[in-house]
């Protein structure tokens, strides 16, 4: 079962659902639109040879910001992670991270395989951006970007995402670093 447009609004002023900031014209009928933030980080093909997760060998990356009004030019094959403006998160709900099927269409995934957002776990969520199009796409921060989904629990959750330490892994393994949050408004 899916929370729609009514009880997302109603949990977010009961403050069981964090959405900061929350905007009434980007709520669907059972989902909320969340928008693209500033900050990129791409690989640096030319000094990566491999990636061999097993061993923890990660490319190495760089951070893009690009300004307000400003374009990253996501290339075809590029696959890069992107941050959502907005920060979110529950105690109470699985959040599910959704594309937009108007991205899809011209090739953009917003997500390969991490699309959920477990209770307990409050963040801008880091987005695997990849252009599956043979042209390229054009990304603007403030651009809606993926679509967000609320889910009720069967029963309270045994361990809660803050209990369990993974905060403190990198960014290459989702951790987003203290200075891309967002501070809360």
């Amino acid at each position: 079962m899916f929370l729609s447009d009514i009880d997302i609004k109603k949990e977010v002023k009961r403050k069981t659902i964090t959405l900061q900031p929350f905007e009434e014209s980007r709520l669907q009928p059972a989902s909320y639109d969340i928008i693209l933030g500033n900050t990129f980080i791409v690989n640096d093909s030319h000094t990566s040879t491999f990636i061999d997760p097993a061993n923890k060998i990660f490319p190495k990356t760089h951070e893009v910001h690009v300004a307000d009004g400003e374009a990253f030019v996501l290339h075809p094959g590029i696959s890069i992670l992107g941050y959502s403006k907005d920060f979110f998160g529950s105690d109470h709900y699985l959040i599910e991270v959704n594309g937009k099927s108007s991205l899809a269409r011209i090739g953009l995934l917003v997500h390969n395989s991490a699309a959920l957002i477990n209770p307990g776990h409050f963040l801008n969520v880091a987005l695997e951006l990849c252009n599956l199009n043979n042209v390229p796409i054009i990304l603007r921060p403030g651009m809606a970007i993926a679509q967000l989904t609320f889910s009720p629990l069967s029963s309270p959750p045994k361990q809660n995402y803050k209990e369990t330490g993974r905060y403190s892994k990198n960014n290459v393994v989702g951790f987003i670093p203290p200075k891309i949050i967002s501070k809360k408004k």
